[in-house]
């Protein structure tokens, strides 16, 4: 299990275990915060196509989904 802060998710960087259309490297480019302080939105992008699509932040600690940093 991945541990994450999320106050440093902003432009970490993220390999996916499975390629998802035949893309294996992302970084998260937007986080945004309640007033609570939890994650409401979180956007990752593919490097190379720049395709951008919205992720539950809880979903980068599954170690059989994604590994931090590029691999």
């Amino acid at each position: 299990m991945n541990k994450i802060n999320p106050k440093k998710l902003l432009r970490s960087k993220w390999t996916a275990v499975k390629s998802i259309n035949k893309e294996k490297h992302f970084l998260i480019t937007e986080v945004d915060f309640d007033e609570d302080g939890g994650v409401i939105l979180c956007l990752l992008e593919a490097i190379i196509s720049r395709r951008t699509t919205d992720i539950n932040w809880h979903d980068l600690k599954d170690t059989e989904q994604w590994l931090q940093g590029w691999k």
